[in-house]
């Protein structure tokens, strides 16, 4: 529902008013969501993690 607070528009300017306001709309709906920035779609590691043991946090920061 659209209401009118001040003035009084045509009904030309009216419709131009709902045209841009739909043009805008129509333009966020079909736009791609902004990418996630958590721990679910952070990327893969570069290479697998230690196994567990007595020496996996000795080995867990060499390089590849």
């Amino acid at each position: 529902m659209i209401t009118v607070t001040r003035g009084n528009p045509t009904p030309e300017e009216l419709a131009a008013a709902i045209a841009a306001t739909l043009a805008v709309a129509r333009g966020r709906a079909g736009a791609a969501p902004a990418p996630r920035a958590d721990a679910w779609s952070a990327p893969r590691p570069a290479r697998p993690l230690p196994a567990p043991g007595p020496d996996a946090w000795r080995t867990s920061f060499w390089p590849a």
